[in-house]
């Protein structure tokens, strides 16, 4: 399963203990709003990409946030092409509804996370299944996922 895969990569972080499992499911943001029990803006979604040569982008990024075209392309050179639901696994080692950066095994998979993040203390990202989540502050999810850079390709609702 890969809240085993998840769970593991962050037990080698000594951050294993965070994982938080429900009963119920978390697998958008708002579900996972409620089973958290914070605002949806505070949930960190993982965003899986592909671009034009192969490789694999992930991009953490706040709950109320969406992708704005064209800030994506003026960072990747390239208009955004998100991983088809097949491709999702291969690329993550996670399924829709449980993708998160941790356990991420491909060499071909860059990790980023969005300026959006860091309004917030702490954010939940999955970690693996579709009834988990972990707190992290926003630098410590960089760390933790290996994130190369943190970038702004993305708007808020009241920028809209």
């Amino acid at each position: 399963m890969s809240i085993e895969i998840a769970r593991a990569y962050l037990e080698k972080m000594g951050m294993g203990g965070r994982v938080r499992e429900f009963e119920v499911s978390s697998a958008t943001v708002e579900l996972a709003a409620k089973a958290v029990g914070v605002e949806p803006a505070r949930i960190c979604k993982t965003l899986s990409f592909k671009l034009k040569d192969g490789t694999g982008i992930l991009i953490q990024v706040a709950g109320d946030a969406r992708v704005d075209n064209k800030k994506y392309k003026e960072y990747f050179g390239e208009k955004a092409k998100m991983l088809s639901p097949e491709e999702v696994p291969q690329y993550t080692n996670h399924e829709i509804g449980g993708v998160c950066a941790f356990g991420v095994t491909r060499d071909d998979v860059k990790i980023y996370c969005d300026e959006s993040m860091k309004r917030f203390e702490t954010v939940f990202p999955a970690c693996g299944s579709s009834n988990s989540a972990a707190e992290f502050t926003p630098d410590e999810l960089f760390e933790v996922s290996h994130s190369i850079a943190w970038i702004d390709i993305s708007k808020l609702p009241e920028a809209e």
